[in-house]
């Protein structure tokens, strides 16, 4: 499918993470590191903090005629 010579060849790579996760994968450019995974992310890990700095959903409901009690 695809035409031989073009491509770039894939290679077993092993991604580290600063949490000290560590992943195989393959990569064309070989081993490297990253600062965040899926492993220590807060999104993943349901740390994740949601704020609702200074009313923005009120301000927001305010502005468009949104009622809040619906």
């Amino acid at each position: 499918m695809a035409k031989p010579g073009i491509h770039p060849g894939y290679i077993a790579a092993a991604v580290n993470c600063a949490c000290g996760a560590s992943y195989t994968m393959a990569s064309t450019r070989g081993n490297f590191a990253v600062d965040i995974c899926a492993n220590c992310h807060p999104f993943y890990t349901g740390k994740q903090k949601l704020m609702d700095t200074a009313g923005r959903i009120e301000r927001f409901q305010k502005k468009y005629g949104r009622d809040a009690a619906k």
